[in-house]
């Protein structure tokens, strides 16, 4: 998706400065994460963006395409590399945990972004994926043209079963959902 990778790049401070002035859906999403992401392990976010969720969360590293929100990740002290999820540049077997948060509706194949993710986990290792999920709250007001954002415009959104297919195909096994936060869901999946 050029389009959407571009206008990431272009205002990366919009989407970053988005978090300070929705404080709370922001806080509820951090907390939420925070219980279900294992503590003081091997992590990586991928789709990292400015870095706001993986430096509250304790991950170190960071994946994204956008040169401009992956500096804003790194003065958030999260070493960053510029890549997609869908190639991933790291061995097999380097994290205990992967987070992708709000990021496949990105992706031009987040079947393979799911993949890549099970070959670089290692054994036991956890994949948490939170998505917009289609149908819910927010991609039902964000899928309305009049309120489409410059972001969500760019995003396909996907349903608990199409995510847990692909995870499933990928490989991971006991994939459970955490909940669900006005259309934001998150599923847990095991390798």
């Amino acid at each position: 998706m050029d389009a959407s990778r571009f206008v990431f790049k272009r205002y990366a401070g919009e989407y970053d400065h988005w978090f300070e002035t929705h404080p709370a859906i922001y806080q509820e999403q951090l907390a939420l994460l925070m219980r279900v992401l294992p503590e003081g392990r091997m992590k990586l976010e991928v789709g990292v963006g400015s870095g706001r969720f993986a430096s509250r969360l304790g991950i170190r590293h960071g994946l994204d395409p956008s040169p401009s929100l992956s500096a804003l990740a790194n003065k958030r002290g999260i070493e960053t590399v510029q890549g997609v999820g869908e190639f991933l540049p790291y061995r097999a077997n380097t994290f205990d945990c992967i987070l992708m948060m709000t990021v496949i509706c990105f992706m031009d194949d987040p079947a393979r972004s799911f993949s890549e993710a099970f070959r670089v986990i290692r054994q036991g290792g956890i994949l948490v994926t939170a998505f917009l999920e289609k149908g819910g709250g927010i991609a039902k007001r964000e899928g309305v043209p009049e309120h489409q954002g410059r972001f969500l415009k760019f995003a396909t959104f996907f349903t608990v079963d199409d995510v847990t297919g692909m995870l499933a195909a990928a490989g991971f096994s006991r994939v459970s959902p955490e909940r669900d936060l006005q259309g934001l869901c998150i599923l847990i999946a095991q390798k």
